[in-house]
């Protein structure tokens, strides 16, 4: 529990959720390149793209885009976490807290979306 009673506190929590919430969102696009590099190797050579290679792509893809709606979600569970333990002082008036979490959840949600959408794709 904190004894500082300032809002300070609480928008660095906030920070950083946002913060979790860009790495989450960054890992997810990478996992989608890496998932369709494949694609694109087999399309550019046909002939020398072995299954294994495409193969790789997708599944190491697919790792970091679950990867990054995990960790959307995680950060979400620890936010909550840490407002438990803050005083209505620390937290402004009327401030939304919610904002936040229904942010990450949503990013976490796409990315199970897209890990489906990328198994049906394929």
């Amino acid at each position: 529990m904190s004894d500082l009673n300032d809002p300070r506190v609480f928008f660095a929590a906030e920070r950083t959720l946002l913060a979790w919430n860009r790495t989450s969102l960054a890992l997810m696009a990478f996992g989608f390149v890496i998932e369709r590099f494949g694609l694109f190797l087999k399309l550019m050579t046909p002939k020398v793209s072995s299954q294994l290679e495409t193969n790789f792509s997708f599944w190491v893809g697919i790792a970091f885009v679950l990867l990054g709606a995990y960790i959307a979600y995680a950060s979400t569970r620890q936010y909550r976490l840490v407002l438990k333990t803050l005083k209505p002082i620390e937290i402004p008036e009327g401030y939304r807290t919610a904002n936040g979490v229904f942010t990450n959840l949503m990013v976490s949600f796409l990315g199970v979306a897209l890990t489906v959408y990328l198994f049906m794709a394929q």
